[in-house]
């Protein structure tokens, strides 16, 4: 009977260790440089490179401005593409863009990546930086002393008659703009009712609304739920903070933003966002209804946490307000 009982117990250990051994296979580290030798004040990418499956979540270290005392960080991103070779696991990469003004091999050690079976740890790899060669074996030679040479103001038309002819054309077409206007009889102009400029996160709020109340992705239109809604982010992006986002794509979005003061919640909300609609629009990725409803919370929350604020213009004194 106790002979059964621990056949059965190394049995179900066993058993076990197979079954979470074959799920942590599927999750992998590695590191790699763009480029493993440089030179001073060129710059290179050091991709911390995780290939895990689709439901997988892991966590990347947090670097500062420094990757060694002499290699700096200049800036960082994350990509997150599909495996062709499986199409159940993707790959997901932190690219951090590296330089040194230093010559020498600098060994840039492991990191520990966080996943749900444990800590993964990425090789380490060596970049080397160069100097720039010098030929010592030429002789130095002095300065050249300036020639001398005549210049006269017949030359000096000569090299510049085109900025005459375009300064007496400047100064023509101003007399004669001035002279017409001044004798142009005026006209009254009509009174043009001005419309209130509404503000950016009033008018992305209305378009979410909208677009949560078509029940797009209830309706197994997930993809033009995701279009939408990048979209509509990407307009306010472009007029609450004056940067380009149609036709560029995330990571340039990012980059531009890069100095724009957006707290680090909000910023990773917005990433998430726009990262799963980057997923489902060109890698064909199939959302819960769960992200579905969260990517509009998050969308949401970004444009309230990040408006601008307003201040109604004050009457001049006496009551009456200037134009």
């Amino acid at each position: 009977m106790k002979n059964g009982f621990y056949s059965f117990l190394i049995l179900f250990v066993l058993t076990t260790a197979c079954v979470f051994g074959a799920y942590a296979q599927n999750i992998t580290a590695d590191a790699k440089l763009d480029q493993t030798t440089i030179r001073i004040g060129e710059q290179t990418n050091l991709r911390l490179i995780v290939h895990q499956s689709k439901t997988d979540k892991v966590n990347f270290p947090k670097l500062a401005d420094t990757i060694i005392s002499k290699v700096q960080i200049v800036s960082s991103r994350m990509d997150t593409i599909a495996d062709k070779d499986d199409p159940k696991q993707v790959i997901v990469s932190q690219v951090y863009t590296i330089t040194s003004f230093d010559q020498g091999t600098y060994n840039i050690p492991s990191y520990p990546i966080g996943s749900a079976t444990g800590s993964l740890t990425t090789p380490p790899v060596t970049l080397m930086v160069q100097t720039v060669q010098v030929d010592t074996t030429r002789a130095i030679y002095d300065i050249k002393q300036p020639m001398a040479v005549s210049y006269t103001f017949i030359d000096w038309i000569k090299d510049h008659w085109i900025w005459i002819v375009v300064a007496m054309v400047i100064i023509g077409g101003a007399i004669g703009a001035f002279l017409y206007f001044k004798n142009k009889p005026k006209v009254e102009k009509p009174v043009v009712e001005v419309k209130p400029d509404i503000p950016a996160h009033i008018l992305a709020l209305n378009k979410l609304q909208q677009l949560r109340d078509k029940k797009l992705w209830q309706s197994d239109a997930v993809k033009d739920y995701y279009i939408e809604l990048s979209d509509i982010l990407r307009e306010y992006l472009e007029r609450r903070y004056i940067v380009k986002t149609h036709e560029k794509t995330t990571d340039e979005i990012f980059a531009a933003l890069r100095y724009m003061d957006i707290a680090n919640d909000e910023r990773e909300k917005l990433r998430q966002v726009l990262v799963l609609s980057d997923l489902v629009k060109f890698a064909k990725e199939k959302p819960l209804p769960v992200d579905n409803e969260l990517s509009m919370e998050q969308a949401v929350a970004f444009v309230n946490k990040t408006q601008q604020t307003y201040t109604p213009a004050q009457p001049a004194e006496g009551g009456s307000q200037r134009v």
